[in-house]
């Protein structure tokens, strides 16, 4: 019999994949949300890239708190009491699960991503209520078939999920490309299903000037998209009011909508 604890075994498999050396766009945006999990070279892209377009640390930190808005209304308003989450990114405060587990405690939530250090904070932060579940998979956006077959272990597939995409679909430089994987993971959800997407938009020239700097970090790259091209991921399904529009103008809570370079909406599928 062997001596070997497979969950150390794991972990250490984990921390050999953390590459340190160069920008990561998890860590990165940990940064610009004022998170701890981030390291040297994300620091220093985070304050280049700030120089040149100072907005884009609106763009994290409000677009954290669309999915907060976005993910009460459909708890709150919409009944929705399961959650997939791709992209999940590094865990920080009003996580989806806490966001819908505050609202309905039997909410069931599934993280994706495929990130080690994600995974690493993920399986240690990433908690649930007695009433609820919240799972984590390590699965790739580019393979809808296996994360909707792995997310089926925790939610009922027949019943609606709300589909959380969030600052990740610009990852994917093609376009069609992008269109297919979510309509791809849409099929494989039943009617009354939500989607919700956000991404930084090609809205301002700062932003255009920050994506192409990031672009040539040495990090995944980023494509930030046209307001059209964010709503095409939409079509066929029915928008939730006010469609698609900047995040901070999306059902926002006070009255000072800061104008962003990111652009999101909510939509039901029929």
């Amino acid at each position: 019999m062997s001596d070997r604890d497979p969950q150390a075994d794991a972990a250490a498999d984990i921390r050999a994949r953390i590459d340190t050396s160069t920008p990561h766009s998890a860590r990165f945006w940990n940064y610009f949300v004022g998170g701890k999990d981030n390291y040297e070279k994300d620091r220093e892209l985070g304050d280049h890239i700030k120089g040149i377009h100072p907005g884009l640390v609106d763009v994290a930190r409000l677009s954290r708190q669309f999915l907060g808005r976005a993910v009460r209304h459909l708890a709150t308003e919409r009944g929705v009491r399961q959650f997939l989450d791709i992209g999940t990114g590094l865990p920080t405060a009003d996580n989806t699960h806490e966001v819908a587990q505050r609202v309905a405690p039997d909410s069931r939530i599934v993280y994706v991503d495929n990130d080690p250090l994600v995974l690493a904070h993920a399986r240690a932060l990433l908690t649930s209520t007695p009433e609820g579940v919240t799972a984590y998979i390590d699965a790739d956006l580019y393979d809808p078939k296996a994360i909707l077959e792995s997310a089926s272990a925790t939610l009922d597939l027949s019943k609606p999920v709300a589909l959380m995409i969030l600052n990740t679909l610009g990852h994917v430089a093609d376009y069609q490309q992008a269109r297919d994987l979510v309509s791809r993971l849409m099929a494989g959800l039943p009617s009354g299903s939500y989607l919700v997407i956000s991404d930084s938009t090609a809205t301002s020239d700062g932003m255009i000037a920050a994506s192409n700097a990031y672009n040539k970090s040495g990090a995944i790259p980023y494509h930030v998209r046209s307001v059209e091209e964010i709503g095409g991921f939409f079509d066929g399904l029915d928008l939730v009011e006010p469609g698609v529009s900047q995040v901070t103008r999306w059902r926002p809570e006070t009255e000072d909508a800061t104008p962003v370079d990111a652009y999101g909406a909510v939509a039901r599928k029929p």
